[in-house]
């Protein structure tokens, strides 16, 4: 399992606020979405960027990146915010067709902008400047509270807070749905049966498998069948997961209040302050469920984790309480 050295930033060296939402790597440079601004991290300095500077509201909570132009769109508490060779755009209500101001999530396909508010989703075609709104009028969602979102060119995935997953699908302009077959009952009658609850934080979509993060637990579609991840049956460290993010059909990292936690189809690591006295801790659980601790010297800075991107083999993590930077060892 992976091994890192963690060096963390915050308000001490830096970072605008400890509170960080959301991390994302852009090659060399480093955006966190914070409580108090947008920072950068270049060339070893932070630079923040707040409603002075044109951003929407001080208080960011999603990033995405558009890998075609290197546009970052901040998604916040007063609407959205795209970073474009220096100059803020700002995208509200008020100014455009955003679905609401507070906007929980954003991801960039081809020409696309697909956003998760408030008070459901949408859709700005960069190329026409059109707007299109999706909540529970035209699609299967009954809450519209969208609160993630993973687009890729074949499909597009939301997380919708008490109303499961929604899928789009590109070619046939059709959306589905994936609910938990035990309703809102916290308790799991039909293991592995489907999504493994209503309130769903995070989506990831990579090679074909669909990751889905709860505060119940997690889940692993194929498109045929799911797998569902609870603490009491997996290295999990806690069901309560803010974000979810795949690497491939086989692995993905998991944001839990309780530390970040590696999966690699069979194993599990867990990386944290120790949740008894705050020293670093590592753990790894193998596929027969036995568990080891692992000697380490440093820890992310908060076992509160929000967010995690990855350059290279090297991690970054939004947490409660600072940016944390796991530089890999080898």
């Amino acid at each position: 399992m992976p091994r890192f050295r963690f060096e963390n930033f915050t308000t001490a060296n830096g970072l605008p606020d400890n509170h960080v939402f959301a991390v994302l790597v852009d090659g060399n440079r480093i955006w966190a979405a914070t409580e108090n601004g947008l920072a950068l991290y270049e060339r070893g300095a932070w630079k923040t960027y707040n409603t002075q500077d044109g951003l929407a509201h001080r208080a960011v909570i999603s990033l995405a990146l558009d890998q075609r132009t290197g546009d970052v769109w901040a998604g916040t508490m007063g609407g959205l915010s795209r970073i474009s060779g220096g100059r803020i755009d700002t995208f509200t209500q008020l100014n455009s067709g955003l679905s609401n101001n507070v906007v929980y999530g954003v991801s960039v396909e081809g020409e696309n902008v697909w956003v998760a508010t408030a008070a459901g989703a949408c859709r700005l075609n960069l190329h026409t400047g059109e707007w299109s709104l999706y909540n529970e009028r035209n699609t299967p969602m009954v809450e519209i509270w969208a609160y993630s979102v993973a687009a890729t060119p074949k499909k597009v995935y939301y997380g919708i807070w008490g109303s499961g997953v929604l899928e789009y699908d590109q070619q046939t302009d059709r959306w589905d749905k994936y609910d938990d077959p035990d309703g809102e009952n916290e308790l799991v009658l039909f293991k592995d049966q489907g999504l493994i609850h209503e309130i769903v934080t995070s989506v990831s979509y990579v090679d074909n498998i669909l990751w889905a993060a709860t505060y119940f637990g997690d889940s692993r579609y194929d498109g045929r069948y799911w797998h569902n991840f609870l603490t009491k049956d997996s290295g999990l460290p806690s069901n309560f997961t803010n974000q979810v993010k795949g690497l491939d059909a086989k692995r993905a990292w998991f944001c839990t209040d309780k530390g970040i936690a590696y999966y690699d189809g069979l194993n599990w690591a867990v990386y944290r302050p120790s949740l008894v006295d705050g020293k670093p801790e590592m753990t790894v659980r193998d596929a027969d469920g036995h568990v080891t601790s692992v000697p380490v010297t440093t820890a992310p800075a908060h076992n509160y984790a929000l967010g995690i991107d990855f350059q290279g083999s090297d991690i970054w993590v939004a947490t409660a309480k600072g940016l944390s930077h796991g530089i890999h060892q080898p």
